[in-house]
């Protein structure tokens, strides 16, 4: 029995790998209806880590950070973040948006356009994330609308901390890179189901808690 991240086995935190690896392979797929392009996906790396390490992988505290928080509940809850930082943010939205304004000056910044178009795709990939547990699971899981910031790591990763720091320090990290035939895309997923979600997950999925 577990009653935080940190007491997972290897059994069970490689499940929850494997559940990062299909949402990875639907979230690429949903990228490429996105994007109109094909898109491939490198092998995601799905880790257990502490949240200070998680915020490294960031680029560290003060690297600025586009992110997309997205709840989820019913009988599963948590939250999901996507992470960008801010070079692929603009990329992917040049590519979607356009890089130019109505005079054709060339824009730098993320725009209100440019930020729903980020909020939608983050959305579209979170949701992948959760539409897989809820297959793999039978569960019966809703999603919140996503909420967008621009801040630095540090900033943005304070919201799973203080929400659910009380179960562990330790968040399942994602990192995964998307690749067109135009552009590549590198982003990280934070996902924090609590605990008694994550004991239902491995009892639907027949491991042992």
């Amino acid at each position: 029995m577990f009653n935080n991240y940190e007491e997972l086995n290897d059994e069970q935190i490689d499940v929850l790998r494997e559940i990062g690896n299909i949402g990875a392979g639907n979230a690429a797929t949903a990228l490429s209806t996105i994007l109109e392009d094909r898109v491939e996906i490198t092998l995601p790396k799905v880790r257990i880590i502490d949240f200070d390490l998680a915020i490294n992988s960031l680029g560290g505290s003060e690297a600025m950070t586009v992110g997309v928080l997205v709840n989820f509940t019913g009988e599963a809850n948590g939250m999901i973040m996507f992470l960008l930082n801010m070079e692929d943010a603009k990329g992917i939205t040049d590519l979607l948006v356009g890089s130019q304004d109505e005079n054709g000056e060339n824009i730098e910044i993320l725009d209100e356009l440019k930020l729903s178009a980020i909020k939608e795709i983050g959305n579209i990939l979170s949701s992948s994330y959760i539409n897989s547990i809820a297959t793999l699971t039978w569960l019966s899981i809703e999603i919140s609308i996503p909420y967008i910031a621009i801040d630095m790591a540090g900033a943005i990763m304070s919201v799973p901390m203080i929400e659910f720091g009380t179960l562990g320090d330790k968040v399942m990290y994602i990192e995964e890179s998307f690749i067109g035939e135009s552009h590549q895309l590198k982003s990280s997923i934070i996902l924090f189901a609590e605990i008694d979600t994550l004991k239902l997950i491995m009892e639907r999925l027949g491991i042992s808690i």
